[in-house]
């Protein structure tokens, strides 16, 4: 049974940082991708970041509003996920979900319970 655990969420001061961790298990992570989504309230769930593997490595995606101040990194070796997220903003307060994706001829993905962000004035 593959399992998603997150932590790392909480209150942060608008400017501040936090790191995001997903501990995954039950399937082996070196060929899938990993990454986050979240969902603000009142607004479709979004993709934050996503490390996706293919034969020639892994590539890192972002959401333009994340840019330049989130970093998604994957520690295979330990089957985790990290967030690394700074400058935060008002429009960072959402519910973080870790995924893992599946690729194949029957596309899988798992998903977290998620983890709170707000970020305060």
């Amino acid at each position: 049974q593959v399992q998603l655990v997150e932590s790392g969420g909480g209150l942060v001061q608008a400017g501040g940082s936090l790191r995001l961790s997903c501990a995954a298990s039950g399937l082996t992570f070196t060929n899938v991708d990993m990454g986050w989504y979240r969902q603000a309230p009142g607004k479709e769930r979004e993709v934050v970041a996503m490390t996706r593997w293919s034969w020639r490595g892994y590539n890192s995606d972002y959401a333009d509003s994340v840019k330049d101040r989130f970093t998604n990194t994957r520690n295979n070796a330990r089957n985790e996920v990290y967030l690394e997220m700074n400058s935060l903003e008002h429009g960072d307060k959402a519910i973080y979900c870790c995924n893992v994706h599946v690729d194949g001829a029957e596309p899988v993905d798992y998903w977290g319970q998620g983890t709170q962000v707000t970020v305060s004035s």
